[in-house]
């Protein structure tokens, strides 16, 4: 019998014409692990919500969800809390308690059960997840992998038997997203656990999962296994195929002309089966030398004049109490107009601490921030990680015009601006929703409109590709790229490392609260070991200078 059992599911907001879910129908049995992915405002997030009933969003809904046989509605609020599991995007969101043992404990404490049976749970799973190391600190020290490790945690300790995800990690660094992927593959392996999980990036997570369900418009376009839902992706020729993961985009630029005749389980997903095929297509290719090394860039050419200089940071040391430690230590770099300056790092080294001190949010005890494209602070734009804090309206339509008139700028000007770039094609249709109904990809368009209306010299973007599609990244791209050939300047904090080393001029590593590397993203990410594109991983020793999809297809002269 199925463990959740959906028919004929259809849902739209109110107020809404626009159906999220349509007629969704599957079928998912005790222990699958099935990943839901598709583009941005597909219904993702809608589904899994509808799952855990009790944070199911409201709107019209018809249709039926069964729990172990049972219609959801029917099942006791007490049996949804524990036996359901839910985790959310932003770590912050689900912490209640300053330290991590009084997190794990607060939930079995609620259903009422004896003290020495959450003691025992409690010890059992922070020696599972590794929690012991960190046990009695206060929660706001830990890292945001550390605190999403305790979320899940804390979901564990009730022994639940379906555990739902909502883009776990949009909020990791590459690293901690490794290593929450392989906690989850154990739990899911290990302890038979149903994982359903949402996620954009596809690039761990798709290769160790058992089921795939891709959606698309509110409905189901695919659900099978990871190969078979890959190919048939890569021969629709959908947008959907720039965020498989990169082994299989490598190997469909290889095989583009007969794809369609191959077996799908021949199709690698992660880096060692992509590095088999990358040697053996070099090999029965026979190709020589001259094509395995892309010539590296014109360093003399990339050099900039000091007048290019738009942000110039001057020994900045900064901390958030005079007794405790700093958080930034002697920072000092500068960015130039016509530029995108990406910063990476792994979580809790400074990257978003930074940003509020560029902006001019906060104020470093020592050193100085020069703006030198303007006098004015008024023409640094900034985007903060969370997008929900930027609109103050009940809808999208509402809070551009507020923005429109506070800043005496035409009406006409929100128009305009979304019909000058592809990114923003379809957020018209979300102009009479309120911001919070929106989902995660939706929001951080809004949210990227609002800065583009104010006409900015300098923007500062912290996460933004957060909850994007890989179409949408791409439309994103293209509109920084008009940005910088007008002369402004983009800062960028990111973990998306695909992201940073395809558009990046150049490229920082923050680590403890400095920044120990600057460089074009060519040598960036070619000298890393861990912290490098996926493409470098699958090329390294094989193909040279190859740090992105396009690098291999140039090289190979696909």
């Amino acid at each position: 019998m199925e463990v959740i059992k959906t028919k004929n599911l259809t849902f739209q907001y109110r107020n809404n014409p626009k159906s999220i879910l349509n007629d969704i129908s599957l079928d998912i049995y005790e222990g699958d692990f099935i990943l839901l992915c598709g583009p941005s405002g597909c219904g993702k997030t809608t589904l899994l919500k509808h799952l855990k009933h009790l944070i199911a969003p409201v709107g019209d809904l018809s249709g039926d969800i069964f729990f172990n046989g049972v219609n959801i509605k029917e099942v006791p609020e007490r049996s949804l809390v524990s036996e359901i599991g839910f985790v959310f995007q932003n770590p912050e969101n689900q912490i209640v308690c300053d330290k991590p043992f009084e997190e794990m404990a607060f939930g079995l404490e609620n259903l009422g059960l004896p003290s020495n049976e959450i003691r025992r749970r409690v010890a059992e799973m922070a020696s599972f997840f590794g929690i012991e190391k960190y046990f009695e600190k206060d929660i706001h020290t830990l890292s945001g992998g550390q605190k999403q490790l305790l979320n899940l945690a804390s979901i564990m300790v009730m022994q639940p038997s379906v555990l739902l995800l909502d883009e776990p990690t949009s909020m990791l660094d590459p690293v901690a997203t490794g290593e929450f992927f392989s906690i989850l593959n154990k739990i899911n392996k290990e302890l038979g656990l149903t994982v359903i999980i949402c996620e954009h990036q596809l690039e761990a997570i798709y290769p160790i999962v058992d089921k795939v369900c891709y959606m698309e418009n509110g409905r189901v376009a695919a659900f099978d296994n990871p190969n078979n839902v890959a190919k048939k992706i890569i021969v629709s020729g959908s947008n959907m195929t720039y965020a498989l993961p990169t082994p299989t985009r490598i190997f469909t630029e290889l095989t583009r002309d007969y794809i369609a005749e191959m077996d799908p389980m021949s199709i690698p997903l992660n880096v060692r089966d992509g590095r088999i095929c990358l040697k053996y297509y070099v090999e029965k290719n026979e190709i020589g030398p001259e094509r395995l090394v892309k010539p590296g860039a014109d360093l003399e050419s990339l050099k900039r004049k000091d007048e290019d200089t738009a942000l110039k940071a001057e020994g900045i040391y900064f901390r958030y109490k005079k007794a405790s430690p700093d958080i930034l230590k002697n920072i000092s770099f500068r960015t130039y107009r016509s530029e995108i300056f990406s910063i990476l790092g792994g979580n809790g080294v400074g990257k978003t601490t930074l940003l509020s001190i560029l902006s001019g949010i906060n104020k470093p005890y020592r050193g100085k921030v020069k703006s030198l494209m303007t006098d004015s602070r008024k023409k640094i734009a900034y985007l903060p990680q969370n997008p929900e804090i930027m609109f103050v309206k009940d809808s999208i339509r509402e809070d551009l015009e507020f923005l429109a008139e506070t800043n005496d700028l035409p009406v006409s000007i929100i128009e305009e601006t979304v019909n000058k770039y592809d990114f923003f094609a379809n957020v018209p249709e979300f102009f009479d929703s309120n911001p919070l109904d929106l989902s995660g990809g939706e929001k951080q368009k809004m949210a990227f409109l609002k800065l583009m209306l104010l006409d900015p010299e300098i923007i500062l973007l912290d996460e933004p590709t957060k909850g994007l599609d890989a179409f949408s990244k791409k439309n994103l791209a293209d509109i920084l790229n008009t940005l910088t050939g007008k002369g402004i300047s983009v800062v960028m904090v990111t973990h998306d490392l695909e992201f940073a080393a395809r558009h990046s001029d150049r490229c920082a590593l923050m680590f403890n609260g400095e920044i120990v590397s600057v460089d074009i993203p060519e040598r960036f990410f070619s000298n890393n070991h861990f912290y490098t594109t996926a493409t470098s991983k699958v090329t390294k020793r094989i193909l040279e200078n190859t740090i992105t999809v396009d690098d291999v297809r140039e090289l190979m002269y696909i």
